[in-house]
């Protein structure tokens, strides 16, 4: 409806500009979170990155001791290369990272005049990196795209994590365990940093610490169905089918019709032929 691309989508997700229902595997988007995703559009071809809106939002959080405010609360204008935000019932709107209050515009907001740049922007990049990932061919130039957003952004995780998945897809197994602990160490508290990790580390081989990191990913981002799921391939390679078990009914209580909805049901059908086969353990008897 909008154009918005997918990949733009999972990351102002992330970034919690929008946060759609997500059930049954998929995300529904009420008409407030298209409202949102209408304003955040607005500002992003003004060239405003959508960090800054994030960063603009959780500032005035702070300052207003706000429950958390969503997008299409407020009213958000850009002025030269400063964001103004005007929070519900507020008269002016606030310069969030100074604290200022404004007087009110009586014009439309203007456009700061955009100069040319000898190179592109950690932002420009970063959505020539989603373009690209869209065809497999184009994976390499994702990757180098994102490669040079980390020197710009260091501390851009996102830039971080979807290296670690291009380069993934791509089959380099190393590279891709070396992006998303980069992402960890980034963002220690990071649900999907700790998800992707796990499964890096899953499939090399590594249990113990796959299970390690994709636990504190249960914790953090317990309705992720995905997570449980590869959560219970770990405790199954390492033979604790009852973990394994719950972390299968997990998935399927997230995401009943999910991707690997069928393959979970198999192994919950397997374990329990299993068990039935197994003999009951006698009661130990006194002479």
């Amino acid at each position: 409806m909008l154009g918005v691309k997918k990949g733009q989508l999972r990351y102002w997700e992330r970034l919690r500009l929008v946060q759609p229902l997500a059930r049954w595997g998929e995300r529904f988007y009420a008409f407030g979170d298209l409202v949102a995703l209408r304003a955040i559009q607005r500002l992003i071809s003004r060239r405003i990155p959508a960090r800054k809106v994030r960063d603009a939002v959780v500032s005035l959080q702070h300052q207003l001791g706000h429950n958390p405010l969503r997008i299409e609360e407020l009213r958000i204008l850009d002025v030269g290369r400063k964001l103004a935000v005007q929070p519900p019932g507020a008269r002016s709107p606030i310069e969030p990272l100074t604290g200022q209050w404004l007087l009110p515009f009586a014009t439309e907001p203007r456009v700061a005049q955009v100069h040319a740049m000898p190179g592109q922007t950690p932002e420009e990049l970063f959505a020539r990196a989603l373009d690209c990932e869209k065809r497999l061919e184009m994976l390499p130039e994702a990757v180098e795209n994102y490669r040079r957003v980390i020197e710009l952004a260091p501390h851009w995780v996102e830039a971080h994590i979807n290296l670690g998945v291009a380069l993934y897809q791509l089959g380099y197994l190393e590279q891709a365990r070396f992006a998303f602990q980069s992402a960890v160490r980034v963002d220690p508290r990071n649900g999907i940093c700790h998800y992707n990790l796990g499964c890096v580390l899953e499939e090399t081989g590594e249990i113990d610490s796959a299970i390690e990191h994709l636990t504190f990913a249960a914790d953090e981002i317990p309705r992720h169905a995905d997570v449980h799921f590869n959560l219970a391939l770990a405790y199954d390679k390492r033979g604790e089918r009852r973990l394994a078990r719950e972390q299968w009914i997990l998935y399927l209580r997230y995401a009943p019709n999910g991707q690997f909805a069928e393959q979970a049901r198999a192994r919950l059908r397997t374990h329990a032929q299993q068990n039935k086969l197994n003999p009951p353990i006698p009661f130990p008897r006194k002479a």
